[in-house]
Parts: C-alpha cells; sequence; structure tokens
C-alpha cells in the first residue's frame, strides 16, 4: 500500500488538473487564473502542513531549503500555462496529457540515466518506442 497510494493520489489529482486546466474560461488570462490556483494551493499546502505535523513551524523547514522549491515553483508555472494554453489552441483533453507524458518518459529514461546513473534497459528502450509508436496512432 505504500507504494500504491501515493500514485493513486497522483492520478486522481491529475486527472482534477487535466479536467480543470480545460475547464478555464477562454476569455480568462491564463496567469490570473494561476494567481488563484497558487493562493488555493499555499493555503492548502500550510493546513496540511500544520495537520500533519502538530506544533511543526515552517521557517524551521524553509531554513532547510536548497534551490529545488524555486525551480519547482517555476517548473509548476511553466507546466500548467502549457496545458492552459495547450487547451486554448484545441488540444482535446483526451490526448494533450497523452502526447506530453510519452515526450516525458523518453526524456526521462536519458536524464535519469545521465544524471542518476539509472539504467537505460532493452526494457525501457522498447517501453520508449511503444510511447512513440503510440504517438503515432493519435495522429492518424
Amino acid at each position: 500500500m505504500e507504494m500504491i497510494w501515493p500514485i493513486a493520489l497522483v492520478v486522481a489529482a491529475n486527472i482534477a488538473y487535466q479536467l480543470c486546466a480545460k475547464a478555464v474560461p477562454k476569455e480568462m488570462d491564463a496567469l490570473a487564473s494561476l494567481t488563484v490556483t497558487y493562493l488555493v494551493g499555499a493555503a492548502c499546502s500550510a493546513a496540511l502542513f500544520f495537520f500533519t505535523h502538530r506544533g511543526g513551524s515552517l521557517l524551521q523547514e524553509y531554513a532547510k531549503m536548497n534551490a529545488a522549491p524555486v525551480v519547482l515553483g517555476m517548473s509548476v508555472v511553466g507546466l500548467e500555462v502549457g496545458f492552459i494554453y495547450a487547451y486554448k489552441a484545441g488540444w482535446p483533453v483526451s490526448t494533450a496529457s497523452i502526447v506530453q507524458s510519452a515526450f516525458l518518459a523518453v526524456a526521462l529514461i536519458f536524464l535519469g540515466a545521465l544524471l542518476y546513473r539509472e539504467a537505460i534497459t532493452v526494457n525501457k528502450l522498447a517501453g520508449a518506442a511503444i510511447c512513440l509508436v503510440g504517438l503515432w496512432f493519435l495522429s492518424r
């Protein structure tokens, strides 16, 4: 269960995320919508922190910070703005995520090897090839 619940949470949250990104009104600026998104996200994160760390201190946690949370925040903006604009441009909700996930999977195989010394196996390369074949089928 320890391995399953985080992925189940990611899947459930990603479903809500994609549906909400698609539902942002076309006439609303994507960046304006993200200001609300991040205010709600910050409030939820703080509430969950205090719920799971009774008596914890956010300031003490911030003192442990490196550049990763800052870059992660910028990355999340890129992800969300990209998806919102993709949907505004007419990408179907049924394919936008699949297309980006296939390219992401291929890129992460090589980045995992380069940055973390993860093995590039025949199975991983076959999986990447299947992803790319899937993209070919989606484009038809």
